[in-house]
């Protein structure tokens, strides 16, 4: 008997900390639930869609700053009468007729930064057209949200049809509070000059751990951006990832070729080998995930205390060793 208490007791602990560390988990969210914020999506892109010479008006001078004073009320006006401008109106209304589910989501989002940070004000979230310009899918200020709804109309619609897979496989709607966490988190996140690959692993770890914190209910794969199957492939190959960096003296390197291999948004990452082609863009970010989650279970350093330190004080006290 004595034997078998032995063996079970370390299990046995390990099973009522994680249902304590749950309900902790839940008491939080629940908590941050009642939070009193309400945020209503404004649907510029509808009313600009249905503006006439008449109302033209009345919609500058609620919305003065999306309209340029370099152009004439007839220019605004042809814009809406344009062919492709109206197919767009009707493509981004048949996918958002409404925006509930998403404005659920960012108002949950809202509430997070509130709990995390006193200061924070809900800012007016106003939806848009931008000729699917991805690389301005959300523009976040202290006062002003913009969405680019025509960027997040699925990664196979139409309008994306000459844009490479491994960009367009985030035009979809759940990625929206990603991106708008991810440009809360370009704001808080204290970046000094980057000079190793470390930091850049760290810093884009740092974003990561941010909406692990700050949108709890999406995947792991939605927050990177990953597919599943992308996703499913880093997990497996984690420690042959961090043994090819190490081996290969990549950590403290100064190399900017790195960052185009390992960091920045590719098709796939360059190890130079065989591998290659299965591997998702990016592998470096999902490491330095990594890192910052095993220092923040291993230290008892505040969220936001982290997102200040640099990225060899979080690596040394960070324990890190990848899953086999």
């Amino acid at each position: 008997m004595r034997t078998f208490f032995l063996k079970t007791f370390p299990l046995a602990f390990v099973f009522i900390f994680l249902i304590v560390a749950c309900e902790s988990e839940n008491k939080l969210e629940a908590e941050i639930a009642e939070i009193d914020l309400d945020v209503t999506v404004e649907r510029f892109d509808k009313l600009f869609a249905k503006s006439t010479p008449e109302t033209l008006f009345e919609l500058k001078t609620a919305y003065p700053f999306m309209f340029s004073k370099r152009y004439s009320d007839s220019v605004w006006i042809a814009r809406t009468k344009d062919t492709l401008q109206q197919q767009l109106f009707e493509e981004v209304n048949k996918v958002y007729p409404d925006f509930l589910e998403e404005e659920d989501e960012i108002n949950d989002l809202f509430k997070h930064l509130k709990f995390y940070n006193k200061t924070f004000s809900p800012p007016r979230v106003i939806t848009v057209t931008s000729d699917v310009d991805y690389r301005n899918k959300v523009i976040v200020t202290d006062s002003i949200v913009l969405i680019a709804l025509d960027t997040y109309l699925g990664a196979d619609h139409m309008f994306y049809d000459n844009i490479q897979n491994y960009i367009k496989q985030n035009f979809r709607s759940s990625q929206i509070p990603v991106d708008l966490a991810t440009k809360y988190a370009e704001k808080e996140i204290f970046q000094p000059k980057k000079k190793t690959f470390l930091d850049e692993m760290i810093y884009f770890g740092k974003q990561l751990y941010y909406k692990d914190i700050m949108i709890p209910l999406k995947t792991d794969a939605e927050k990177i951006g990953y597919t599943k199957s992308q996703l499913d492939w880093a997990n497996a190959n984690e420690s042959n990832i961090w043994i090819n960096f190490v081996e290969n003296e990549m950590l403290f390197s100064t190399d900017t070729k790195l960052l185009s291999r390992f960091i920045n948004p590719a098709p796939f990452s360059k190890f130079y080998l065989e591998l290659d082609n299965e591997s998702p863009g990016r592998i470096g970010i999902y490491i330095g995930w990594q890192i910052v989650r095993s220092f923040m279970e291993n230290t008892n350093v505040d969220f936001q205390e982290m997102l200040q330190m640099d990225a060899e004080t979080i690596f040394n006290a960070s324990k890190y060793k990848p899953k086999k």
